[in-house]
Parts: structure tokens; sequence; C-alpha cells
């Protein structure tokens, strides 16, 4: 199509909406504009033209939040032109930089792509089961997804502010700028011990719903007790805390909880602290290779630590530099007639070892000492 020279946005780039493709199935063209709100309406220059963007610009962004080239199909709605215009506009009034929006867009869309999939996949499918004989699965999902659509577009908005606001809070309390991005934190890996073998034993769905109640498990653990999920890999979990002593607490329970499972496998945690670069919410760094390292060598149903998240632990009095120390103190407090200091861990020195990359580490080993807590 030939796009005059009206300028962006005006009425000489609007076009009629694209009829259906006679390849295309209707109801799923119906699902789109029923999910989208829109008809598809623009080819991809079309939209960046009323938008007010480089067509090289629109490319970026779309790319960047995921979705594949389309070429010069009539493809684009209002809305994919208004998220290019806005975009657009953060960049032109200096709120963001070009490469910022773009990894907004990259982020945004990385993330609601995990989400829809899951939902599509576990979550939509199970509903649309037809409830009588008789009837297909394509005749309730429309119905389906009209009721749900608004409820759960509510629901993602309120969890991102809830979200945001967290992760704001814990960013102006950094105590520089530096640390907004470089930030001291403790980094855990939990993994499942002898998954592999597991993939070749178990039926595809029965290992689905043991990954599916592994990562529900940990990711209610880990928030229940003030950590941050940052991702999960089918028999890994990788979270992060502000503290030593909250990530260790979240290991010991992830062991204890997963030991009383009879249908779960056993578990290994490996956790170190340090500064951790932060990208896109994910975490690197050699603090997390290492995290990941120490991981690969702990025994099961146990937890290895590095020397600096030790260290951390008897800095903050979570755990003594010894049992001989605790002991000593425990008999000098009970001279004194006074309380012994409470310690919540314990710390085993283990072998020094070389490990590819990190050099000799130190593993140490967290045990609890009293209560659960």
């Amino acid at each position: 199509m030939t796009v005059d020279d009206t300028g962006p946005g005006a009425d000489a780039d609007r076009v009629d909406p694209q009829p259906a493709d006679s390849g295309e199935d209707p109801l799923a063209l119906r699902l789109e504009q029923l999910i989208l709100g829109a008809e598809r309406r623009y080819t991809p220059f079309q939209a960046a033209r009323s938008a007010g963007v480089s067509m090289e610009l629109a490319s970026r962004f779309w790319r960047a939040m995921g979705f594949a080239d389309i070429g010069q199909a009539r493809a684009l709605t209002e809305a994919d032109v208004l998220a290019l215009r806005r975009l657009a506009g953060l960049v032109e009034a200096g709120l963001l930089s070009e490469a910022m929006a773009v990894q907004v867009a990259r982020s945004t869309g990385q993330t609601t792509a995990r989400l829809a999939e899951w939902q599509i996949d576990s979550f939509l499918e199970g509903l649309t089961e037809p409830p009588e004989p008789g009837m297909t699965r394509t005749e309730v999902t429309y119905p389906i997804v009209e009721l749900l659509l608004p409820e759960l577009e509510e629901f993602l908005v309120y969890v991102w502010r809830r979200q945001l606001a967290a992760s704001a809070g814990r960013v102006v309390q950094a105590a520089d700028d530096e640390e907004m991005v470089d930030r001291r934190l403790a980094v855990g890996f939990a993994d499942l011990v002898g998954f592999t073998r597991l993939t070749r034993r178990m039926e595809e769905e029965e290992l689905g719903e043991l990954v599916e109640a592994f990562e529900t498990t940990a990711a209610d653990l880990i928030a229940a007790h003030g950590g941050r999920l940052v991702k999960t890999l089918g028999d890994e979990v990788l979270y992060v805390a502000d503290d030593a002593g909250t990530a260790a607490e979240i290991a010991l329970r992830l062991i204890e909880t997963m030991a009383n499972d009879e249908t779960m496998p056993k578990l290994r945690v490996g956790m170190a602290f340090g500064t951790v670069t932060t990208r896109m919410g994910d975490v690197f760094g050699t603090t997390v290779n290492l995290a990941s390292r120490l991981t690969s060598i702990a025994p099961r149903d146990a937890v290895l630590v590095d020397s600096a998240f030790a260290e951390e632990l008897i800095r903050t009095r979570d755990a003594p530099a010894s049992e001989t120390e605790a002991a000593e103190e425990a008999a000098a407090a009970e001279k004194e007639g006074e309380e012994p200091p409470a310690y919540r861990f314990g710390l085993q020195p283990m072998w020094q070892r070389p490990v590819r990359g990190l050099g000799v580490v130190e593993p140490w080993l967290l045990t609890r000492r009293g209560g659960t807590g």
C-alpha cells in the first residue's frame, strides 16, 4: 500500500480493517480481536508512520517484545500504534534513552510471554473442557476468555504495582547509587537431586506435575520468608535475599519441606553472599556462579555456603564462629545468670577444594540450631 505524506497519525494513514485471511482459523481471529480489543488495521510500516517513529525503531521495539517479523502483512492494531507512541514519547521526553526503552520492551515481553504461555497451557486448557458431550473445546473457549479477560487484566496490573512498589522500596534504601545496580545480596540455588534419571523413568505428565509441585512449593516458601524468586529452571530454582539470615532460613525450610514429602526427590542447596549485578530481573556475577557451583557439590538434603556467607551469619550473630565458642558463651552466660546467645544456625567448615573458574573455595555446611523458627 502506498502511503502519502500527510504526516504521522493523519487520516491518510488509516486503512480499512483487514478481512480475515482464508487460511486462518476464524475462531483464532475472533479470539485475537477479543483479546487485543481492536481489529487488524496496519502493516508494520503504516503503524510506524502513524506512531511517528522510524521503521527501524519500530522493528527494534517489536522484536524486543518477542514477536517475529511479519513482513508487510496488515496484522497490527490501534493498540500497537499506541504502544509505539508511548515508548517513543518516553524517549523524546528524555525520560528514557532509546536503549533503555528497548530494554523495557524486552523485559516486559519476556516476562509476559511466559505468563501467557502458562495461562494458556495450564489454566485455560483446564477451564475449556467441554461441559457437555458433543460440545467442542472451541465452542466454549470464546465465552470463557470473554469473561476472564477483564478480571485477569485487573489482577495483573495490581500484582505488577505491588511488585513495583516493593522493588522501588528496596532500591531507595540502597546505601549509594552503585548499590542500585551492583548490590550485596545472598544468592541461593536449590536443585533436585537425580532429576535427569527421573526424566527417563517418569511419564511426561507425571514429570510435569512433579516440577510444578516443586516450583510452587519453592516459590511459596521463598516469598513467605522474605526472599525473592529470580527464576525457575525445571529442576532448579534461583532466589536472592537482602541478608544472609533470611536466605539461610529459606534454604533450610526448603530442605525440611521436601524431605517430609515422599513424592519429592532429595534436594540440595548452595548459597553465596557478595556483590551481584542485576539486569532485567535476573542476577549475574561471581557470587551467582559460586552459589551454583556449591549446589553442584552439596550433599543431598544439605546446604553449603561460601566463606563470605558464613562470615555474614557470624557478623549478624545468626551463627557462632564455632560450636566451641558457642559452648563457652553459654557457660559464661550461665555463670552470670543470663540467657545464652540464641543462635539460629550452625556452621561446620568442610574440605577446601578447587572450583572450576573460581579457584579454591572453602564450603561451610549450614545446619539449624534449636527449633525451626
